[in-house]
């Protein structure tokens, strides 16, 4: 695991400063504190920073082929990269180290830009090819490692992080206010865009080829849902699924340096602390948090129990709301990108604890945009099959559950009364958001008059709408996982995953995303992952051998951060200073009464933490981003 970063200027004769690269690299310096390397030529520049996992004695970059014609920088593990190597050993190559990032180089040379095709694994990378003058971008098929660019009049900048980006003068920090629409209705940046006009991601599936001052970035790959020509079986599929995850669990295991599990006692880590206690006969370590205080959910008696039925050496730490307080700058700085994850900064916690014993931690990610593991599908679906029994009553439902969510202040009524009364997909925007959120249900308005005006709600939901095209004739279920591994997943929870890890110099993968695995399920009909009210259905008959039943059972608690509760209480002071502080209301989004009444209804009813939680990123992001608050870092 790595950062990369690099620039390639469009006019021939021009180059490219050591300075700049090493500038870029500093930012990033995390992300790789065990080697550094530099690439510079007529043009290009390239800069890598490592964390050695495979082949610790060589692998350094930038690393080129035996004529020193294409070079490449980059981030990630391949997975298939012995068996990809055997077939460019037969076809002549002639490697110089052991590691995986040498097989891309000579793949390259085979494919070109369609070399992403034969990977498998997470990765971002960058190959300069001399001959051609040539630059080709890749990221991952899922988006598990991110990588973004800009481009200026004169080249393109690109790094794993888009501080490096901005270390390059060149790049104007432009601020882009519709994308803060768009912010605020999904509570993260789905689409290409982010909060700076310069600044874009290369999306999941993509690259991007940039060659006499032309950029173009063509779609390799895209999740598609078409069922075999002979239809699966339950058994069938049950025994598909347990051999594709036993693989996947093995090939993400595969490291020169130890291995653990983050155990969150769920049922996915556990199914992959399983797979890999089989596959080693080294010990496997296993890592999992929990909060100071009580009335929540508490994650560690199951990740105990997990550990103990699978022979783990477990690790347990303890937060507070200290230690969420005081990290939330630095989580503002890692993340980049506004984002409403509280559970982002356990993630944090955990992984600088396991940094003292691995350098690799296996996650249990993705299980349930795959198999359809949130309550949210299960809730739509029935609520799509009742009004279309009884469309008369829709209505009459939807102004009768209205008048009650008015004395009762119910979330998640507020989310679904929405929903009777329109039609889906129009509502779906995706699994967290809900239009218009800050607006109405007796906060009064937030946004300011001027504010709305820059607001356009078709660009605020246009990466979605864009997909749904894509899966039109799809069924409804299918329609929401796409669209949630297209955007929630890429874009809030992946980010979160390599962000949090990469600030402790950790990699964290992720075998449930392997694409194969995530294939076979885009090949199951919907009834496989929701059959009546049981969700991941399939997933559980395939680990139900395997899984203890506490855990299988267990009724599905996400990332229980009491971060609700320390808004309302511990933190409600802080959270009132930073929102209407003088220099926050002159931004112009907001007016000062509509954020005081936010705060308090979420003190009097507790239905805004995510919203104050959102408001408050947005407004550290400008204070580090944008006003170079970086010190308070320190």
């Amino acid at each position: 695991m790595c950062g990369i970063c690099g620039k390639v200027e469009f006019e021939q004769n021009a180059t490219v400063s050591r300075a700049l690269i090493g500038e870029m690299l500093q930012t990033i310096r995390h992300r790789g504190p065990d080697d550094e390397g530099i690439y510079l030529a007529p043009q290009v520049g390239l800069g890598f920073v490592r964390l050695s996992i495979i082949d610790l004695a060589g692998g350094h970059q930038p690393l080129s082929n035996e004529d020193g014609t294409v070079w490449i920088v980059f981030n990630g593990e391949i997975y298939n990269y012995r068996e990809l190597r055997t077939f460019l050993l037969e076809k002549g190559h002639a490697f110089k180290t052991q590691s995986d990032t040498e097989v891309i180089v000579h793949l390259y040379e085979e494919f070109g830009a369609a070399c992403v095709e034969k990977l498998r694994g997470m990765f971002a990378f960058a190959v300069w090819d001399q001959n051609t003058k040539t630059l080709l971008i890749a990221r991952d098929r899922v988006g598990i490692k991110p990588l973004y660019y800009s481009l200026t009049e004169k080249g393109i900048v690109f790094a794993s992080e888009i501080k490096a980006i901005l270390a390059d003068p060149s790049v104007e920090r432009d601020l882009a206010p519709a994308v803060i629409d768009r912010f605020l209705t999904f509570l993260y940046v789905p689409g290409e865009e982010t909060l700076l006009r310069s600044v874009r991601k290369l999306a999941p599936g993509h690259y991007l080829i940039a060659k006499d001052g032309k950029v173009e970035t063509p779609q390799y790959w895209d999740l598609k849902f078409s069922e075999p020509s002979e239809p699966w079986t339950v058994a069938g599929a049950e025994q598909k699924l347990s051999e594709l995850l036993a693989e996947s669990v093995e090939l993400h295991m595969i490291a020169d340096v130890p291995v653990g599990v983050l155990l969150s006692g769920g049922v996915d880590s556990t199914a992959v602390l399983s797979c890999a206690a089989e596959r080693t006969d080294k010990e496997i370590s296993s890592y999992t948090v929990g909060f100071s205080g009580s009335g929540f959910d508490d994650e560690r008696p199951y990740a105990k129990l997990a550990a103990e039925r699978f022979g783990s050496r477990h690790h347990e730490m303890t937060i507070s709301a200290g230690d969420f307080a005081e990290f939330l700058p630095k989580y503002v700085w890692h993340m980049e990108e506004p984002v409403c994850e509280p559970p982002a900064i356990a993630l944090y916690y955990v992984s600088k604890m396991a940094r003292d014993h691995v350098k690799v931690l296996l996650s249990g990610e993705g299980g349930d945009e795959a198999f359809a593991g949130y309550n949210n599908y299960r809730s739509i679906l029935w609520m799509e099959r009742l009004k279309k029994i009884c469309p008369p009553l829709n209505g009459t439902l939807a102004g009768g559950l209205s008048l009650l969510n008015s004395q009762v202040h119910s979330t998640r009524l507020a989310k679904y009364l929405p929903l009777l009364s329109a039609t889906f997909p129009q509502y779906y925007y995706s699994r967290t958001s809900t239009p218009y959120r800050y607006s109405g249900n007796g906060i009064g308005q937030l946004f300011s008059a001027d504010f709305v005006n820059v607001i356009d709600k078709e660009f605020t939901i246009e990466p979605v709408y864009q997909l749904f095209s894509a899966v039109k004739d799809e069924s409804i279920l299918n329609q929401m996982l796409y669209i949630d591994t297209k955007t929630w997943l890429p874009d809030d929870l992946l980010i979160k995953a390599d962000k949090m890890t990469m600030a402790n110099s950790l990699e964290l993968r992720v075998p449930l995303l392997d694409h194969r695995l995530l294939e076979f399920a885009a090949s199951l009909p919907s009834d496989f992952k929701l059959r009546g009210f049981t969700l991941k259905y399939i997933w559980k008959k395939a680990l139900s051998k395997r899984v203890p039943d506490t855990i299988l059972k267990r009724k599905k608690a996400g990332f229980p951060v009491p971060y609700e509760s320390w808004l309302r209480n511990e933190f409600r002071g802080e959270i009132h200073d930073i929102l209407t502080d003088r220099k926050t209301i002159q931004r112009g989004y907001f007016q000062k009464a509509g954020v005081e009444n936010l705060i308090a209804a979420n003190v009097k009813h507790g239905s805004y933490s995510k919203e104050l939680f959102s408001l408050v990123t947005l407004e550290l992001w400008h204070r580090l981003f944008l006003e170079g608050e970086q010190a308070r870092l320190n």
